[in-house]
């Protein structure tokens, strides 16, 4: 594996241990025999030793239990969720994963905590005071501006930040932005 390999994999391990991934089922410092169980994860108990399995297993050996809490970094600031708009859908889903101006895997459907909603029929955002799986279920209200920087861009179907709002509407685009 070449440096620039093996240092962006580093990076992400710090990064994904800092911020509670990892854990569980993996051979450890000192573990005994040779085997290690397939799978793992979140929670699971896994054996490390002369056996197979998939998150319990089987065998002797060490039992290694993974929490999935990863390492306390001092000073690390792990990031949150969004509430993105999906154009394909015309809902809001949790961005679990997100950049250069949309998001990569969507978890469950959500509502923005701040109630400003995209509405693609006005193409503008507005206030909603009740949303159901992700999806404003009554009437669009008044135009609003969202507190979230990066907001969804019609024109290129990307998230951007906004840099001038007028009537829920964004006047002048800036550069892409992770939703």
């Amino acid at each position: 594996m070449g440096s620039r390999s093996a240092l962006f994999v580093s990076c992400v391990l710090v990064f994904a241990t800092a911020c509670g991934g990892g854990g569980g089922g993996g051979a450890g410092p000192g573990a005994k025999g040779p085997g290690t169980t397939a799978g793992g994860g979140r929670g699971a108990v896994g054996k490390i030793g002369s056996g197979t399995g998939a998150g319990t297993g089987t065998g002797t050996g060490q039992t290694n239990v993974g929490t999935g809490g990863g390492l306390a970094v001092t000073g690390a600031a792990c990031p949150t969720p969004g509430c993105v708009y999906h154009p394909g859908a015309a809902a809001y889903f949790t961005c679990l994963s997100g950049g250069a101006g949309t998001c990569f895997h969507l978890g469950a459907r959500c509502a923005p905590t701040d109630g400003c909603l995209y509405d693609a029929a006005s193409k503008s955002y507005r206030t909603c005071s009740a949303v159901v799986e992700g999806v404003c279920a009554g009437a669009p209200g008044a135009a609003c501006t969202p507190t979230n920087a990066c907001a969804y861009n019609p024109a290129d179907r990307l998230h951007h930040t906004c840099e001038a709002w007028s009537a829920g509407t964004c006047t002048r685009w800036g550069v892409t932005c992770a939703p």
